[in-house]
């Protein structure tokens, strides 16, 4: 499923302690990639990159906020000297859902620095090592979120929009050297991050994916870029995408969301 070849020998995986970026780290290693696995929690972190020791390959962790002022030469310090051929930036979740009139503007700060300032430093870095080496694979994971505005989300939907159409420009710019560079889009997935923000998975109807295999469809389809929609969800961004009628969809998906997240 993976060139090792193409896309090793070391991934960085940003986000890679539990849920979908647990699924990478699991699915890299069995494919004899080695890894550096970054994240904020030390004890699911540790316990991720054990597990991929146990398949046969190195892994280096590196307990990390990203927000962290210096966070990329915390991670240079750990990545410096490896032949890196793949970046999955999966640290993007939402870190605050509230209306972002009344709310608090400096966690919504925080949901932008995440998702675009921290998102594109990584990119850039190893994306110029990526395109010096000729080579390479860059995954950034996106959201269903960013194809529509919602209530309490409106800060996370629109940076998941920056980050496809960031996604789409990337591409252009490094097939030359032979460098893929694809947007996951994942709609509802199955997490531990995900559960414990209470989020209803037993809605009639709703669409819920799998940590696992938003992974390996992913991964399957590093090449394929610039944007795959995993998860059956391909027909739900292509509605969201539309120009006509969009105020009734907003309002549509909007009803959906609130059903969706817990109550105050």
């Amino acid at each position: 499923m993976i060139d090792k070849d193409m896309y090793g020998p070391w991934a960085v995986v940003a986000g890679g302690s539990e849920g979908v970026g647990a699924c990478f780290a699991h699915r890299l290693a069995e494919a004899g990639i080695n890894l550096v696995l970054i994240a904020r929690k030390p004890g699911p972190l540790e316990q991720t990159a054990d597990e991929a020791r146990a398949k046969g390959v190195e892994v280096r962790t590196l307990a990390l906020d990203l927000l962290d002022s210096g966070a990329l030469n915390s991670i240079r310090a750990v990545s410096d000297g490896l032949d890196v051929g793949l970046l999955i930036f999966n640290a993007g979740a939402n870190t605050y859902g509230h209306e972002f009139v009344g709310g608090d503007l400096g966690r919504a700060q925080g949901v932008i620095d995440l998702n675009v300032t921290s998102q594109l430093a990584l990119t850039h870095h190893f994306g110029t090592l990526m395109k010096e080496r000729r080579r390479g694979g860059i995954m950034l994971v996106g959201s269903l979120a960013g194809y529509m505005g919602q209530a309490r989300l409106s800060v996370y939907s629109a940076v998941k929009a920056f980050s496809r159409v960031f996604t789409e420009g990337l591409w252009l710019e490094l097939r030359p050297y032979g460098v893929h560079v694809t947007e996951l889009v994942l709609g509802v997935t199955r997490t531990p991050a995900m559960e414990r923000a209470g989020l209803r998975m037993d809605l009639p109807g709703l669409n819920v994916a799998e940590s696992d295999d938003v992974a390996r469809e992913g991964l399957e389809h590093l090449a394929d870029g610039p944007v795959w929609v995993a998860g059956g969800n391909l027909a739900t961004a292509e509605q969201r995408s539309a120009v006509r009628h969009r105020a009734e969809q907003i309002l549509d998906a909007g009803e959906a969301s609130r059903r969706l997240m817990p109550s105050d």
